[in-house]
């Protein structure tokens, strides 16, 4: 799971509704701050390339002293990114290599979206706060300088940009308490189900009765043919959704089923897709012979059929 946000929308308090109730935690910005910690290499290889400057009296990192050197221009930010992401990613991947087999993984990373990572995730959990009331916490209950807030919410995704790959949208508009009773919500209707799905390798029951066309099945569709495309890459010629749920347009009420196509180009290419689908939580539907695959999540039921090309 992705969990993602503005500067002051509140995910740490979707983070430890979900902990509280089992959820396994791996926080982007506590990594970024670990990898780079006195006595690392990353450290070491900061100081290298920018200079002694940015310690502090301590000999520990001085964020605000590297900020000046690394954002001077494109180039430094590349070099500080070369650093940094390869630390990031490795001390990430021992994290994940660490959780129980069973576990709902919840990563935490503030540039989600800005980092196009959402395609990465079995699910994408948003939490949203309007602008201004994120910048009225920042500054009022954190103490964070005003132009300083309003640079940071400025520079983040937009709303529209976060709205576009959240599966799941939380709404912090009022208290901390109703905001964790939303996730606990969350926890229990959809991610403790679709953990559950993908863990054994089944698959939620698939709507039968036509519903009125959403106009938002087309985004949510995307995302899907996304998320496909991060998990086949060049093992698949094309990925399509197809079929009424497609195009959004209006007409009469139709089975709110997604249905996606994956056409690889032969049989031992559609086994492997197979393979990898239902690996990565899109279990076989029996009497198929592996090439129509379900998704686990049973808040965006899904249909993935695998074609070989012709």
């Amino acid at each position: 799971m992705g969990l993602t946000g503005g500067i002051g929308a509140g995910k740490s308090t979707v983070a430890k509704t979900f902990v509280a109730h089992g959820a396994y935690h791996i926080d982007a910005d506590r990594i970024a701050r670990e990898v780079v910690e006195p006595g690392t290499e990353g450290l070491a290889a900061l100081v290298e390339a920018f200079g002694s400057e940015i310690l502090d009296d301590e000999g520990a990192l001085d964020r605000a002293a590297l900020a000046t050197r690394a954002f001077a221009d494109a180039q430094s930010t590349q070099k500080l990114n070369s650093i940094t992401h390869p630390l990031i990613g490795a001390r990430t991947a021992e994290l994940i290599a660490a959780a129980p087999a069973d576990a709902v993984i919840l990563h935490d990373v503030p540039l989600l979206v800005e980092g196009s990572l959402a395609p990465l995730y079995d699910a994408v959990i948003v939490v949203h706060t309007p602008a201004d009331l994120r910048f009225d916490r920042l500054v009022n209950r954190r103490g964070m300088d005003p132009a300083d807030a309003r640079q940071r919410i400025d520079a983040q995704a937009s709303d529209e940009q976060r709205r576009a790959v959240a599966d799941i949208w939380l709404d912090n508009s009022g208290t901390p308490e109703e905001l964790a009773a939303q996730a606990l919500t969350v926890w229990n209707e959809r991610i403790v189900p679709l953990r559950d799905h993908h863990s054994a390798g089944t698959s939620p029951e698939l709507p039968t009765i036509p519903v009125e066309v959403d106009p938002a099945w087309g985004a949510v569709g995307a995302r899907l043919v996304n998320r496909l495309w991060a998990l086949l890459g060049a093992g698949a010629v094309a990925i399509a959704h197809v079929g009424p749920t497609a195009d959004g347009a209006s007409g009469p009420p139709v089975v709110p089923v997604l249905d996606l196509d994956v056409i690889v180009a032969d049989e031992a290419a559609a086994q492997a897709a197979a393979e990898v689908l239902s690996a990565n939580g899109f279990a076989p539907l029996p009497g198929e012979s592996g090439r129509v695959h379900v998704a686990a999540d049973p808040g965006r039921p899904a249909r993935v059929r695998i074609l070989v090309d012709q």
